[in-house]
């Protein structure tokens, strides 16, 4: 499968609700909470416009800007400030490319005042300063090239309202994020390089430790979740050592790192990168030195080509001891629960029919992409006609991408003691496109967030009805369980079964909420036997 023709792509998108079981209460009167104490000094944040009982704190630093020297260094702490800080505006996001006419308008990316000081995060509480409510810590997704923490689909209001604390963060993306390079690996005392969006996404969940009981929120119970290269995201939060004990539950929603795009790459192969990438910003004939490099404007560096850099994770023997894989085959992640799963068609919106423009080419591009397993492929994804190879094509990206992926994560489990509970999207969001999208790549967002219609993409906003308002009740309610217990049931819930290998039963949210067994299993077996062999 060739993802590197897709995964930049893969953008985030995208109320009514009742209050979750499990959740705490919230103070009968909302008093004025605007004036916070973190560990930095003093913070002044707003009510929501959203809910009056929901207090606001944005573009709260976690980590000095890494800029100038701090440029590819490891994130250092916010130097204190005098007085109070206004909380009430939004942070810049952080440097990324421009995104597809095509893409933009099905998602708010709203990354015009992009920057590349944009370590910051958001609060969102209805919790009172003595109370100990659940934590949800939200990475975004992007591919780890885009993406913005405070887009509007990610208002944590609804949720806050469910008795969370909801916070979501910014993290360095792209080469700014994910750059190694030999001379960058020689400075470090770790002799490690890149991997530096995965130690910003680890800082967010120390000051969350730090400060987050000043917003009502208990730092003993913290659930990080993210979809996409957030999803992948909070796989690698389970994997690297530095990141042990700063949470408590992990939500993964359409991404892993076991075979496909998340994975983590050998460091000799991202430095590799890294040396054609600064030749390319610098020039060929000059001799690059760290100097030079932390010299270069962060426009240039956006704009050399970023099929040169991997904007991945690495395994440096520092923040990744090793590979996704073997680190949960060895049962050596956290051992804390999941919720993972993924949408029925991923793919629709990521261009995963790249092969298949007709019934020849999609033959022809299966058997240079699967050699050996081509015959084993055709027979998984059959195609007679141009039709069927388009959505051949279409099955097998979803398939490979996201479906795998989540079984994988659900399955590998096993190696520890802690629960898996698998589930799978196929609710397709009502609108006059409905049949060309289906139950496309992000479409689960605004139900897990209780959001619909705040996006500000003509296309984003979909014609939700009571049977998506039900459904979002079901999938919030889960989430904050889960937050709050590790296990996402409650009373007048469908029951949710921990993920039993042997069983393969998942929970199917689409139209109503099943429980189902063997749910694409054909397909998934072929890309074990693909991955294995890759192996």
């Amino acid at each position: 499968m060739r993802l590197d023709t897709i995964v930049w792509v893969i953008l985030i998108a995208v109320g009514s609700g009742l209050t979750a079981c499990g959740s705490a209460e919230m103070p009968e009167e909302s008093e004025d909470r605007s004036l916070v104490t973190v560990s930095e000094g003093q913070l002044s944040g707003a009510r929501s416009t959203l809910n009056d009982d929901v207090w606001v704190y944005r573009g709260i630093p976690f980590a000095a800007p890494p800029v100038g020297d701090l440029r590819w260094h490891p994130p250092e702490p916010v130097a204190p400030w005098e007085g109070v800080r206004d909380a009430t505006v939004l942070a810049s996001p952080c440097m990324q490319p421009s995104v597809p006419a095509s893409v933009a308008s099905f998602y708010s990316v709203n990354s015009e005042q992009m920057e590349e000081d944009c370590l910051y995060l958001n609060v969102w509480s209805a919790a009172g300063p003595e109370d100990r409510v659940p934590v949800l810590v939200w990475i975004h997704g992007g591919g780890l090239v885009a993406g913005n923490g405070s887009d509007v689909e990610y208002d944590g209001t609804a949720l806050a309202t469910r008795g969370v604390v909801l916070v979501t963060i910014n993290y360095r993306l792209g080469a700014l994020g994910y750059l190694a390079h030999p001379l960058l690996s020689a400075e470090s005392p770790h002799d490690a390089s890149g991997n530096y969006g995965t130690l910003d996404q680890v800082a967010a969940l120390e000051w969350v430790q730090q400060n987050i009981s000043t917003f009502g929120g208990d730092p003993s119970r913290v659930t990080i979740f993210g979809e996409s290269a957030g999803s992948w995201s909070v796989n690698h939060m389970m994997t690297t050592p530095l990141a042990r004990g700063l949470f408590h539950g992990a939500i993964g929603e359409s991404g892993g790192g076991f075979g496909s795009a998340g994975q983590a790459y050998s460091k000799a192969e991202i430095e590799a990168a890294g040396e054609r990438f600064m030749a390319a910003v610098l020039g060929p004939d000059v001799d690059a030195t760290v100097e030079q490099m932390r010299s270069v404007s962060a426009t240039d560096i956006l704009a050399a080509p970023p099929e040169l850099v991997r904007s991945s994770a690495n395994v440096d023997g520092w923040v990744f001891p090793n590979t996704i894989f073997n680190v949960f085959a060895a049962g050596e992640q956290a051992d804390i629960p999941v919720i993972v799963g993924s949408n029925a068609d991923e793919s629709t919106i990521l261009g995963g029919a790249q092969g298949a423009s007709d019934l020849d080419e999609y033959r022809a591009t299966v058997q240079t992409e699967y050699g050996d397993l081509a015959d084993a492929f055709l027979r998984t994804y059959p195609a007679e006609n141009d039709a069927a190879a388009l959505q051949g094509r279409l099955a097998s990206a979803t398939d490979a991408m996201f479906g795998w992926e989540m079984r994988t994560w659900a399955r590998m489990m096993d190696t520890v003691a802690s629960p898996a509970y698998l589930y799978f999207f196929s609710r397709v969001p009502p609108a006059p496109d409905a049949d060309q999208y289906g139950s496309y790549h992000t479409a689960e967002i605004p139900y897990v967030f209780d959001n619909f219609g705040v996006s500000t993409s003509p296309h984003a906003n979909r014609d939700y009805n009571d049977t998506d308002r039900t459904l979002s009740n079901i999938l919030a309610s889960y989430w904050v369980n889960f937050a709050a217990t590790g296990n996402p049931n409650g009373e007048g819930l469908p029951n949710w079964p921990v993920f039993d290998r042997e069983a393969d039963t998942l929970l199917e949210f689409g139209d109503t909420v099943n429980l189902r067994q063997g749910v694409r299993k054909d397909r998934l077996d072929f890309f074990d036997q693909f991955y294995g062999e890759q192996r």
